[in-house]
C-alpha cells in the first residue's frame, strides 16, 4: 500500500518493539496505562514538513505548531529547538509554549473565545506580544483595540477567513464553512477593515484560514486558498504573512492510507495554488505560516495497556484492558479508528470486541477484530496515539490522567 508513514512500532521475531525496544522491556515495572512517544519520529515529521516547505520554495515558512494536538512540555521543547513556533487556543496553551521556550513572536493565538484577561496576556507576552491575534469575530477586534489602547501597545491582528469551503473529514473537526463558528465571512473583514475605531491599538499583519482536522483530499484545500488570495488582494493593504492553518492528516486506517496526501503532495499543492491565486497577481511576497498538528505528533505516539481480563457472553467475546476513553476519547467521540496491537504475534487468532474500565458501552477501542488470544497481564498498544489522546483525556471515573513517557 502506499503512503505508509513512519511509525516507531515494529514486530522483531513476533515481539513489538518501540524505536528499537522491546515493549515489554519498556513496560516492565510501569503502572499501565501509559502514553509513549519517539523523539526520533518526531523529529522526522518536523524536519520533513519544514524542508518539504523549503524544498517547494515557500517563502520564510513559518511552523506553528498546534499544542492542541499534544502539549507535554517536554515534545514542545523539543519543537522549539527544532524551530517550531505555536498555535495556541487558549492561555494555559500559550503559557505552556513560552515555559517551552518558544518565543512569543512565533506565536500565534486562534480561537473563537479569547478573553480579557487571555488577550491581555499575549499582548504583555515578550517585549512586543505575540507575533499574532488570528480574530475571528469583530466583537473581538474590538475588545483587542480596546486592552491594546489601555496597556498603550499595538496589538498584531490577522483576520481568520472563513472561506465557505467544506472539507471532506468528519463533521465535528471541519472548521471552514459558513454554519461553523469559526472565523469570519469575507464581507465582515471588508466592513471592520473601514471602521477607523478598531484600528488605532491594532495593526493587520496577516490573514489566515484552517478548514479542518483529518485532511486527506487536497480539493478544499486549494479552495480555501483561492479565498484566501482573493481576500488578500481585494483589501490591497501590505500583510507580513499569510496563514494557511494545518489539518493535514495520517493513516489511521487501510482506507485513509490509500488516499492520504503525502507531505511532499500537500506542500506541492500549497505552493502551487499560492502562486497560481497569489504570487503570480501581486509583487508582495509575504512569509507562510502553517498550523501543522497531528501531522507532526500523531505518528510519534502510542497508548500501552494491559489486559485485566477476558469475557466470553454466549457468542460474544470481549479482552478487556485498563486503557479507557478517558484515556483516547477519540473512537468514543468520533467513531475514529485506532489499531491495537497485541505485544507478541500468534497466528492463532479469535474475534473479540477490544474494550475499557469506563461504564459507558461508548469505551471501546474495537469490535469484531482478530487477535490473538490474550490473557490477565498481556500488554497491547492503541497505535496512533500521539495527537488528540492525552490532551483530551479526563478523569472520567474518577480515573487518574495517564503518565507520558518519551524515549
Amino acid at each position: 500500500m502506499k503512503n505508509i508513514l513512519p511509525t516507531p512500532l515494529q514486530y522483531k521475531k513476533n515481539k513489538l518493539t518501540f524505536d528499537g525496544l522491546y515493549l515489554d522491556k519498556i513496560a516492565n515495572k510501569r503502572t499501565t496505562p501509559f502514553y509513549l512517544y519517539s523523539k526520533k519520529t518526531l523529529d522526522f515529521y518536523y524536519k520533513t514538513f519544514f524542508q518539504s516547505a523549503v524544498k517547494q520554495g515557500i517563502p520564510e515558512p513559518l511552523v506553528c505548531y498546534a499544542v492542541k494536538a499534544n502539549s507535554n512540555i517536554e515534545v514542545l521543547k523539543r519543537l522549539k529547538k527544532l524551530g517550531s513556533g505555536a498555535d495556541v487556543v487558549s492561555v494555559g496553551e500559550l503559557k505552556k509554549a513560552l515555559a517551552a521556550g518558544i518565543d512569543p513572536q512565533r506565536i500565534v493565538f486562534s480561537g473563537v473565545a479569547k478573553t480579557e484577561s487571555e488577550i491581555l496576556f499575549a499582548l504583555k507576552s515578550g517585549k512586543k506580544g505575540i507575533y499574532s491575534f488570528n480574530v475571528e469575530s469583530i466583537e473581538e477586534l474590538e475588545l483587542i483595540n480596546q486592552i491594546a489602547k489601555k496597556e498603550k501597545r499595538i496589538a498584531r491582528v490577522a483576520f481568520r477567513l472563513n472561506p465557505q469551503v467544506a472539507a471532506k473529514t468528519h463533521k465535528h473537526i471541519s472548521t471552514g464553512n459558513k454554519t461553523h463558528k469559526f472565523g469570519l465571512l469575507k464581507i465582515d473583514i471588508l466592513e471592520a477593515l473601514a471602521v477607523p475605531g478598531f484600528w488605532t491599538n491594532t495593526t493587520l499583519v496577516g490573514l489566515s484560514i484552517h478548514i479542518g482536522s483529518q485532511l486527506t483530499d487536497m480539493k478544499a484545500t486549494v479552495a480555501a486558498i483561492k479565498e484566501l488570495s482573493n481576500l488578500a488582494h481585494e483589501i490591497e493593504l501590505p500583510l507580513e504573512f499569510l496563514d494557511v492553518g494545518g489539518g493535514l492528516g495520517i493513516d489511521y486506517t487501510d482506507e485513509e492510507r490509500m488516499k492520504l496526501a503525502s507531505i511532499d503532495l500537500y506542500m506541492k499543492t500549497v505552493s502551487v495554488a499560492l502562486k497560481k491565486f497569489y504570487f503570480d497577481k501581486s509583487e508582495d511576497t509575504p512569509r507562510i505560516v502553517f498550523e501543522p498538528g497531528r501531522i507532526l505528533v500523531g505518528k510519534m505516539g502510542v497508548l500501552v495497556s494491559r489486559v485485566v481480563r477476558t469475557k466470553t457472553s454466549d457468542n460474544c467475546h470481549f479482552t478487556i484492558i485498563d486503557a479507557g476513553m478517558n484515556d483516547l476519547i477519540r473512537p468514543a467521540l468520533y467513531e475514529a479508528h485506532h489499531e491495537v496491537l497485541p505485544e507478541t504475534k500468534s497466528k492463532k487468532m479469535i474475534t473479540t470486541d477490544i474494550v475499557g474500565p469506563i461504564c459507558e458501552t461508548a469505551d471501546c477501542f474495537g469490535s469484531k477484530k482478530k487477535l490473538p488470544t490474550l490473557k490477565t497481564g498481556d500488554l497491547v498498544v492503541i497505535d496512533n496515539a500521539g495527537a488528540y489522546g492525552q490532551t483530551m483525556a479526563s478523569t472520567y471515573n474518577e480515573r487518574a490522567i495517564a503518565p507520558e513517557i518519551l524515549i
